[in-house]
């Protein structure tokens, strides 16, 4: 079978045809979103375990056949827009649209791998840094889904569930000290042999000051990186503040901050999920399955183990309006809760992310931002830890103050991480536990434990070094923004049909056609701060001083 023919056999699976592109890149336009419609499906079929079959082949041909176009495009006499399409193809023709395309989330290990090897062996292959986090993230994720709690196996989500619903302190931490096959995969025995250890050794080597993960995160949000960790300090400082001078275990951290789960998780089964999600999505006019959002949420042996969001096809114009493409959630849920449906939301809201791109195929593609892509995901998730938004939704809600500590205790948590991350970047050599138990009994009134490596449980610090700045300076930008919508529009707990348009058209329909930073700012009318952040999570305390 044919590329042609198998784009045809999408066509008749319910995919319209893409007519022609006008203008003078329009035969390599079409050619490129053919090639990257075929990498999405390998992709997302091989993030499901399954076999590809034949399309392996049909992209090689659509891939060759993209090839051989931009080798004959004249350049001259094209428009600045169609030149940077042009540089855009090339470019990501060559990192993403090999012979074997390139995963969405990053190369993952396949078969099977063994979790007792030498990182320094493995850094001295070529490639080395990549192999070592490739088994590291293996090893992580094989640790994650499977540990061993009271004879039987549960997995990192359903732990963090389970320890904030516990009211037995014995039994939280039991609970949280289960987890150390997972922090060991990463650290192992804590010394500076260890994998983690070694693989940020190894980057550090090759990064400048200015070529830093969190300062290039920074620069493409429109940033200045000088102000990162004082932002950062100032939110850590503020949530301190704001607590009672109570010093907690860091099992029960997660008890602490989940009121709102306790009380409301029993509202969200399992089997709610989805429907809660959907429900919500609906009544601001992004529903879920008119944008054809795929859910791939059950659990599974070897599958992926930090939920993303990726494109299952890319949305195109089409005769008869927008092709939303196939935006594919990939998580694992075990159990329900807010915690899962809070994440839900938010994988959800990348998912209308991708359903809302309005550009040409050249940029159809994520924002030059992560940060920016993570905050625009949070619009909407939020708003389940908002009380009127529980009432409407579960039927029951509980105190703005709790709400906000559980909304905030995790914001807190990555602040923390993104302030790690960027204190082990300044200096590999330093003991990670130390300044993890550093940060978090300064400011999270967390009992030192430098003994435990219990940073160690986020996949991003494997696989995406920098990218836990993503959530803490995303947190900034989504405070800033709903703020924003909200005094363009109003509240929307109680459903807004047009939100989506209006959050589509402003934030989401640009793809990489614009910079992202300068997107927000134009929306924002003012540069990024954390001002609404703060003002956020000072709710509670205004309205008790207003009362007095």
């Amino acid at each position: 079978m044919t590329a042609i023919t198998a784009i045809a056999a999408l066509v008749s699976c319910g995919k319209p045809a893409p007519p022609l592109i006008p203008g003078p890149l329009g035969s390599l336009e079409k050619s490129f979103s053919e090639t990257r419609s075929l990498a999405d499906k390998i992709d997302i079929t091989r993030a499901k375990g399954l076999q590809t079959g034949g399309f392996e082949n049909w992209y090689r041909e659509s891939r060759n056949d993209l090839i051989r176009q931009l080798g004959s495009v004249d350049s001259a006499g094209l428009g600045p827009e169609d030149r940077r399409a042009l540089r855009t193809i090339r470019e990501v023709t060559s990192s993403q649209l090999g012979p074997d395309p390139a995963p969405a989330i990053g190369d993952r290990e396949t078969g099977e791998v063994t979790c007792e090897y030498d990182p320094a062996q493995l850094l001295r292959q070529p490639s080395g840094a990549e192999a070592l986090e490739r088994r590291i993230m293996a090893c992580y994720g094989r640790a994650a889904g499977r540990i061993p709690f009271a004879g039987s196996e549960l997995d990192r989500l359903t732990i963090f569930a389970r320890l904030g619903e516990t009211g037995e302190r014995g039994e939280r931490e039991r609970l949280f000290r289960a987890l150390q096959p997972v922090w060991r995969s990463v650290n192992g025995d804590g010394s500076a042999g260890s994998p983690w250890r070694q693989l940020l050794t190894r980057r550090a080597r090759e990064w400048r000051p200015s070529t830093l993960p969190h300062v290039e995160r920074a620069r493409a949000l429109g940033v200045d990186p000088d102000s990162v960790a004082l932002w950062l300090e100032g939110v850590l400082s503020a949530w301190r503040a704001a607590q009672p001078d109570t010093l907690l275990e860091p099992w029960d951290w997660y008890h602490y901050t989940g009121a709102a789960d306790r009380r409301l998780s029993p509202r969200i089964p399992r089997d709610r999920l989805l429907p809660i999600n959907r429900a919500w999505y609906r009544s601001l006019g992004a529903d879920p399955d008119s944008l054809r959002i795929r859910y791939d949420l059950d659990p599974r042996a070897g599958k992926y183990p930090v939920a993303y969001t990726t494109f299952g096809d890319r949305p195109y114009r089409t005769t008869d309006g927008w092709w939303p493409g196939e935006p594919t959630v990939f998580a694992t849920y075990r159990v329900g809760g807010l915690g899962n449906l809070v994440e839900l939301l938010h994988e959800t809201g990348h998912g209308i992310h991708i359903g809302g791109i309005r550009t040409r195929p050249a940029f159809a593609d994520w924002p030059d931002s992560d940060t920016f892509t993570e905050a625009v995901a949070d619009l909407a998730s939020l708003d389940a830890y908002e009380p009127r938004w529980q009432v409407r939704i579960l039927g029951d809600s509980v105190r703005l103050s709790e709400s906000i500590r559980s909304k905030y205790g995790g914001v807190v948590l990555d602040v923390a991480w993104a302030w790690f991350e960027m204190r082990m970047f300044a200096g590999p050599d330093q003991d990670p536990n130390q300044v993890w138990s550093d940060i978090t009994s300064r400011f999270l009134q967390i009992r030192p434990h430098p003994e435990l490596s219990w940073w160690a449980m986020r996949g991003q610090l494997i696989s995406g070094p920098g990218y836990m700045l993503n959530y803490a300076l995303g947190a900034l930008l989504t405070a800033q923004l709903r703020e924003r919508i909200a005094a363009e529009r109003g509240s929307w707990f109680e459903g807004d049909l047009g939100w989506y348009g209006w959050v589509r058209e402003a934030l989401f329909r640009y793809g990489q056609e614009r910079p992202a930073g300068e997107v927000a700012r134009d929306v924002l009318g003012a540069p990024i701060r954390p001002d609404a952040l703060l003002r956020d999570l000072a709710r509670p305390g205004r309205r008790e001083r207003d009362r007095r």
